[in-house]
């Protein structure tokens, strides 16, 4: 028995005439009338009473027309999903973001183009630092994550989304606090609070190279579990720190944004994917994201 007997089959019982099934499916009669006949022999009964200008069901005929046509819906559901699986369209994205990337505006909207677009897609979502990530993508764990820049990527496919400056946070009543951009240098005398070098070695090496090429040796007076909570512990009175301009965002008492003046630092967004990744949905998720990219502001 053949899909294509049933459909033939279904024809026949919705025009109860073999002329007009014929005409609907776009075939000749003779062939539908021998289709129909040998799918009534392999069934062994009659499906159909034929009479000189029409047709009508048997009881088999009846009860047969229910269960083909499930058979048929069921067929082409099975059809539709695999090629909606196939084209990126349904399945599974597992996303991983370093804590301090979801503070970039453009990254929500990366996500809701990709929602807008392949709504049958289910999104899970895993954060950690970098470093972490990293490990998660090469692992299979997680599909792709977006990271940030400076890092070694150990081999992993890279789309930069957006690159962004990088500012001084400075705690309540700093000296420097009515200054809306200041140099590097002006913080010489401070305590600095930053990330934990695994978190993100590169970034880390370069804000400590940019404070050498400033003039002085920074002096860490407290490392904070992640970029983003490292503005809460400028609030409390721990030192200054420098963060993603993205993260000025964060309203902590006290804690004022200021620019550097010179550009002295930079920061990139990016996402990181297995190199020649097949999964449709993957696929799909790294174009919105390089179509973002061309008409992101930088800065």
């Amino acid at each position: 028995m053949e899909l294509r007997q049933l459909r033939y089959f279904l024809a026949v019982a919705e025009y109860l005439h073999f002329s007009e099934a014929a005409a609907f499916l776009g075939i000749a009669q003779p062939p539908l009338s021998q289709q129909i006949l040998k799918l009534e022999k392999e069934i062994g009964t009659r499906l159909f009473i034929r009479h000189s200008r029409r047709v009508e069901l048997t009881e088999a005929g009846r009860l047969f027309r229910e269960r083909a046509q499930r058979l048929i819906d069921d067929a082409d559901l099975a059809l539709a999903e695999a090629q909606n699986a196939g084209r990126g369209e349904s399945g599974r994205l597992v996303l991983g973001f370093a804590g301090s990337t979801v503070f970039h505006p453009l990254v929500a909207t990366v996500l809701q183009r990709f929602r807008s677009a392949y709504p049958g897609v289910v999104i899970g979502c895993e954060e950690s630092n970098s470093s972490v990530l990293l490990d998660r993508v090469s692992e299979a764990k997680v599909d792709a994550a977006f990271v940030r820049l400076p890092l070694d990527c150990r081999g992993l496919a890279t789309q930069v989304l957006v690159e962004e400056d990088v500012l001084a946070a400075l705690p309540p009543r700093h000296r420097l606090a009515r200054r809306r951009r200041i140099d590097l240098g002006d913080l010489a005398g401070d305590p600095l609070i930053l990330f934990p070098r695994p978190i993100g070695p590169d970034l880390y090496d370069s804000i400590i190279s940019a404070c050498h090429a400033a003039g002085f040796n920074p002096v860490i007076s407290m490392e904070s579990p992640q970029i983003s909570s490292t503005v809460n512990m400028a609030a409390a009175g721990f030192g200054v720190t420098l963060i993603p301009s993205s993260m000025r965002q964060i309203q902590a008492k006290g804690v004022t944004y200021h620019d550097l003046k010179g550009g002295t630092l930079h920061t990139t967004i990016a996402l990181v994917h297995r190199p020649r990744e097949k999964a449709p949905t993957v696929q799909n998720f790294t174009r919105i994201v390089r179509d973002a990219s061309r008409h992101a502001p930088q800065g």
